[in-house]
């Protein structure tokens, strides 16, 4: 029997998807966020791949499983099979390609057609070191934010600037959403639907409808 090691405890365990056009850099967000890496020669990714990383959110350690979902067309049929049980999303566009900026629509409606409601999605735009490039201005982004009732962030997977607090801020809106439940549902709802230790999250709550989050930036 193999010992029981520090990095498999935690207390929740929230599934994310990255979805977006394929070269807006969602595999360097991914890369960034779980290993502080950056390749300049990263390769469209083929499929699907995911990695992991362990936050304390209010004492809490919340494992973060992502997913990097393939931007292809050809492989939007098999990634479509990975939004189930997803309770987080980032969808990214590039900054300088105001075309992964207007397929953000395509995008959003099938995340919505494939998860609940509640899911928690931020909006990123990528890239953002490229300021010479733009061609999607930071109101742009903030006004379909605001639109859709979506979070915002501008990123830089290259100069890492803004990964951390969006991925930091959609797993901790989550873990309020999860904790506000168990609350309303008292000690004793609590105790009963509260997951076990690892237990991926719901956040669907039939009694309330479907939640709806402002924008916000830094």
């Amino acid at each position: 029997m193999s010992a029981y090691r520090a990095e498999d405890e935690y207390d929740y365990l929230f599934k994310l998807v990255l979805i977006g056009d394929s070269g807006v850099g969602k595999s360097n967000l991914l890369s960034r966020f779980t290993r502080n890496e950056f390749n300049l020669e990263t390769k469209s990714t083929i499929g699907v791949e995911f990695a992991t990383r362990s936050l304390n959110v209010d004492g809490k350690v919340i494992k973060a499983q992502i997913w990097d979902t393939a931007g292809q067309e050809r492989y939007r049929a098999i990634t479509s099979a990975y939004y189930r049980g997803a309770v987080g999303a980032l969808l990214v566009y590039d900054v300088t390609r105001h075309a992964t900026f207007e397929n953000i629509a395509r995008w959003l409606k099938e995340l919505r057609d494939h998860t609940d409601p509640n899911i928690v999605v931020m909006l990123i735009g990528n890239k953002s070191d490229l300021r010479h490039l733009l061609a999607v201005s930071t109101e742009d982004g903030k006004t379909l934010a605001e639109a859709e009732s979506l979070y915002f962030m501008e990123t830089s997977a290259l100069e890492a600037t803004n990964v951390e607090n969006a991925f930091s801020e959609v797993i901790t809106q989550i873990y309020r959403i999860v904790s506000k439940k168990s609350v309303e549902a008292g000690d004793e709802g609590a105790s009963a639907s509260v997951p076990s230790k690892g237990a991926t999250i719901n956040v669907n709550d039939e009694s309330s409808g479907p939640k709806r989050f402002g924008c916000c930036s830094n």
